[in-house]
């Protein structure tokens, strides 16, 4: 969902400190900046880095549109923000568990006269990307962070052929119909090249694919998924490539508006059941701990069909407590969730305890096993899980 990740906006928070890095671009636009080169952690929370007051010169997601595909695939560059989400589940030829999250972001700049035209570096958008691999064998998590401007050719995205890049990390399809993807990404010593394969349709997600976020008109995105993407290819965590073979799922979300004020983070997952149905689920939090109204997802069932989840649908129960070493962060160790719908249950586990990425804007994501019960019966999954706001709840 991505909640931000404005609200299904996922990292809005990331998306805000970039807004802010991208501005001081634009007033040195004449020099070249270091694209490999991480920046110091912002000193900002999640929900400061949701609230985009100035939307001036951009669209809002403020009403159902029709989708256009593959062209949606493409930018969207009259609305401030949008991403290209993959993650994925992953086996060697031994059975051992890996998982990769890799993410572009365009943030678009303030929309002033003194951002047109001038110099060729000069840009209207910043770009962000992260990569994250998980290796469940060695309990090894590693995460990259990467920035350039949109111009000269360092980071942009394009429709037809579809291309999304920065540097040299980029998505890209040789065909025109774009079923299938290419991820190529490496940072020293680790790589990632795999290649994804939709076996199903496309899931719009919320109301035909506007996701609303809080009760304020246009705090809501444009928001649709490939939940199950066939997947192979290779990835290196140290100093040996590994051939892996799973499945992703890939998000596309885009907005300009931000989540309430009251919201200050979100628990987003992305869970593939061994009977072939696909869920998307999403929490809100509020301020006082409650689960915002607006949370909510989806549930793609093998024929196809999608059922759409209310926040009333869902029952949420994490379980226990990591604390991050790193930024002392408490967050859920595990979950147990309710769709009170489908009469099923699911208890979501991580791969590995610490997938907290240290980067410009901390929060946890990383690879998850699921198990499910209903009628009964037992299945099976994996997944990701994505959680925000934690790193900024007073300790």
């Amino acid at each position: 969902m991505h909640t931000y990740r404005y609200a299904t906006l996922r990292q809005r928070v990331l998306v805000l400190w970039c807004c802010v890095w991208a501005i001081g671009l634009s007033a040195c636009a004449t020099a070249p900046v270091s694209t490999t080169a991480v920046p110091a952690p912002a000193q900002i929370s999640v929900a400061e880095g949701m609230a985009r007051t100035d939307t001036t010169g951009y669209l809002r997601a403020d009403e159902v549109r029709e989708f256009a595909f593959p062209a949606d695939h493409g930018p969207h560059p009259e609305y401030a923000v949008e991403w290209w989400y993959y993650t994925g589940n992953l086996t060697d030829a031994q059975g051992n568990d890996y998982g990769y999250q890799f993410t572009l972001f365009r943030t678009g700049l303030p929309r002033t006269d003194a951002s047109q035209g001038g110099s060729q570096w000069r840009s209207d958008a910043v770009y962000m990307a992260h990569l994250a691999l998980s290796d469940g064998a060695r309990q090894r998590f590693v995460a990259r962070e990467r920035f350039n401007r949109g111009a000269l050719g360092l980071a942009g995205a394009q429709a037809a052929p579809f291309r999304v890049w920065l540097d040299d990390w980029s998505v890209t399809s040789p065909d025109a119909a774009t079923t299938q993807m290419r991820i190529q990404a490496q940072d020293g010593d680790i790589a990632l090249d795999v290649t994804l394969d939709a076996t199903g349709p496309i899931v719009l997600q919320g109301d035909r694919g506007l996701s609303q976020k809080s009760a304020a008109k246009g705090n809501a995105s444009y928001y649709y998924s490939l939940p199950r993407m066939a997947t192979t290819g290779t990835l290196r965590i140290g100093d040996t490539d590994v051939a892996v073979s799973g499945t992703s799922w890939m998000d596309r979300e885009w907005s300009t508006s931000a989540l309430g004020t009251d919201q200050v983070g979100w628990d987003w997952f992305a869970l593939h059941l061994d009977d072939g149905s696909d869920i998307m689920l999403y929490q809100l939090r509020n301020r006082d701990g409650s689960t915002d109204p607006f949370s909510g997802g989806s549930v793609r069932n093998r024929d196809g069909t999608v059922t759409r989840l209310a926040a009333s649908d869902i029952r949420w129960a994490p379980q226990g407590v990591w604390t991050s070493p790193h930024t002392g962060a408490p967050y859920p160790a595990a979950w147990d969730i309710e769709l009170i719908p489908l009469g099923l249950s699911l208890t979501v586990t991580p791969l590995i305890a610490d997938q907290e990425l240290q980067v410009t804007v901390r929060y946890w994501e990383g690879a998850v096993r699921v198990d499910a019960r209903r009628a009964g019966s037992s299945l099976s999954g994996t997944g990701y899980l994505e959680m925000t706001g934690y790193a900024d709840m007073p300790r």
